[in-house]
């Protein structure tokens, strides 16, 4: 069984731990308060990746703080991980200038493929905006970008999770063949 290391990053209240509750079927703090995530929670549980068959594989999802004051844990949270999701709110428009800085801290800095990488964009309840397309940067339109809105299409969001997740472990399943292959040959 694959373990893959998902990290969730963006900005300060676009909906990461909300979303993380979600995907892990954990419900925590069922009051509408807002709570900032201090550093780092890490949830854990299994799902099936889209495209492999019956397998599940255990999912450790990190879900990180949007504060900058945490910035100097980054590196030590990305550290051996398998993707990124960044999650963002297209209601702010500051977090459509943000997600660049996220993509280069994150994504870039590490090198990761396309194919490893996720752009969510959380419509919180009563939003009313349309999934419409977004002004990303040329580098950020290349990403698979969902729109996520729980009150309306949940399971539209876990098949999109599962879908990425199924990238994710063939990403993972071809670096391991192609590292195995190198110290045969």
């Amino acid at each position: 069984m694959f373990k893959t290391k998902i990290l969730f990053v963006g900005p300060n209240e676009s909906g990461k731990t909300v979303l993380a509750n979600f995907l892990s079927d954990t419900t925590e703090n069922v009051g509408g308060e807002y709570r900032p995530t201090e550093g780092v929670r890490i949830l854990e549980f299994e799902s099936a990746p889209e495209g492999s068959g019956d397998k599940t594989c255990e999912v450790e999802l990190w879900d990180c703080s949007g504060d900058f004051k945490f910035e100097s844990c980054w590196p030590a949270l990305m550290k051996d991980s398998s993707g990124v999701v960044i999650i963002f709110n297209p209601d702010v428009p500051s977090h459509l200038k943000e997600i660049e800085t996220w993509h280069s801290m994150f994504i870039s800095s590490q090198g990761l493929q396309d194919a490893q990488c996720l752009l969510i964009a959380h419509h919180k309840p009563g939003s009313g905006v349309e999934d419409g397309r977004l002004p990303l940067a040329s580098h950020l339109s290349r990403l698979p970008l969902t729109h996520s809105n729980l009150e309306d299409e949940p399971e539209d969001v876990r098949q999109a999770f599962c879908r990425y997740l199924g990238n994710v472990v063939n990403t993972m399943s071809e670096s391991r063949e192609r590292e195995e292959m190198s110290i045969i040959t």
